[in-house]
């Protein structure tokens, strides 16, 4: 069952004609909405979609960070850090995901949404602090889940899973210290194993 109020592709029609060329790709899957955008158009699409008549999507709902690592390839022109917002309108009932790529990844930034949607503030920091991803015009972009002095961004797919450092009690010093991981980094390969006669009927 649809959430819309609206026919979904009623809604990508108005979506593609509101936003004109500054749409690279929109399409409408299980009734959902995802619209791509550029980085340099991320920004001016964002405060059309709030304020144009038929869209007046005046929530943001969610947003975060995706690293597409090695499968980058076959993301959208191979490019590995993207952000993902969803967009709420009330007054109309109607949803879309609004989809951008970061064109460095290198240094992937973004234009920050603080500005369209004060919501965007603290998902903005997480994206930040997990993936790396600076959104640029964010008044307090810090780390929000990490701790002071965090290296790293944990999201990232090349993060190792047992972290750069570890922390211990120190009962000469006699508080909580940091140290390099101890654990021996190893790669963690998915076996598939399987047993005679798996599946079939016993007996």
């Amino acid at each position: 069952m649809s959430t819309f109020a609206v026919d979904p592709h009623a809604l990508k029609d108005t979506i593609a004609v509101t936003l004109g060329d500054k749409v690279r790709q929109i399409s409408v899957k299980v009734g959902e909405i995802t619209l791509v955008v550029s980085a340099a158009d991320y920004l001016a699409v964002a405060q059309t979609l709030r304020d144009a008549p038929g869209c007046q999507f005046e929530q943001l709902i969610d947003l975060c960070g995706i690293d597409f690592s090695e499968y980058k390839d076959g993301a959208y022109d191979g490019l590995r850090y993207s952000v993902v917002s969803h967009l709420l309108s009330v007054s109309l009932n109607q949803r879309v995901r609004l989809k951008v790529f970061a064109p460095d990844d290198d240094m992937p930034t973004l234009a920050s949404l603080t500005s369209v949607w004060s919501a965007a503030n603290w998902f903005e920091r997480e994206a930040f602090d997990l993936f790396g991803i600076v959104f640029e015009g964010h008044d307090d972009l810090r780390r929000l889940l990490t701790d002071y002095g965090f290296i790293g961004h944990p999201f990232r797919k090349d993060f190792p899973v047992s972290g750069h450092v570890e922390m211990r009690y120190d009962a000469e010093r006699k508080r909580v210290i940091y140290q390099p991981v101890s654990i021996e980094p190893r790669e963690i390969v998915p076996r598939i194993i399987r047993e005679d006669n798996y599946g079939g009927l016993h007996g």
